[in-house]
């Protein structure tokens, strides 16, 4: 049982996947908020039936799985559809993500949540002990972008101003890593940080 509890976010193309490949490594659980949603409504979750009590059963496709593409179109369409569909997915992806972290084996586990600043942090996430923010300028984001996913400056700059911005993100931060350059500097950041958070977690215990 992990006595103690890290949220990691960073904006689009900060290097979280980079970081988060580093303490899995060291053998640290990493429970991902991205995979825990889709999880969750998966066929016999009780958020699939939610989602089909507020949206109707149109929202499923022929093998009982959620229509994702259709559910898109309506929250896009109606901002209140949206908060009613956060309204049901968030609590259920939160529950998921505290009740796999505290179940990893190790001293301290590790909740990636990409959009944490968004969903309001602490207040959010009050079971988080300490937030770690990988933060990267703009400009590299914008870069890494375009060169990861192939798109036009255009697009990569509304991809980053989608996000909470960079200032948000750090006024939540306890720790941050810079990851303004190779993949490879950030090995002795990681050995740094896991070593405080294993202190951290003894101390707890």
């Amino acid at each position: 049982m992990s006595r103690f509890i890290i949220g990691l976010t960073g904006g689009v193309a900060s290097g979280k996947s980079e970081l988060t490949r580093r303490f899995e490594a060291l053998g640290v659980l990493v429970a991902d908020a991205d995979v825990v949603a889709r999880e969750v409504v998966e066929p016999g979750q009780p958020a699939l039936a939610a989602i089909v009590r507020e949206f109707g059963p149109g929202v499923l496709q022929d093998d009982g799985r959620l229509d994702r593409r259709r559910l898109r179109e309506l929250i896009f369409a109606d901002p209140l559809a949206r908060q009613a569909l956060e309204s049901i997915t968030h609590p259920a992806i939160r529950a998921a993500l505290e009740e796999r972290c505290r179940a990893a084996p190790g001293p301290y586990a590790i909740a990636a949540v990409p959009l944490l600043a968004e969903a309001g942090g602490r207040e959010g996430y009050p079971w988080l002990d300490r937030i770690l923010v990988v933060d990267a300028p703009e400009s590299t984001q914008h870069a890494r972008l375009m060169r990861r996913d192939g798109v036009d400056g255009d697009l990569a700059g509304r991809m980053i101003s989608t996000q909470a911005p960079r200032e948000a993100r750090l006024a939540i931060a306890d720790d941050v890593v810079v990851n303004d350059g190779e993949p490879s500097h950030l090995d002795a950041m990681v050995a740094q940080l896991h070593a405080h958070y294993l202190a951290l977690a003894a101390a707890r215990g």
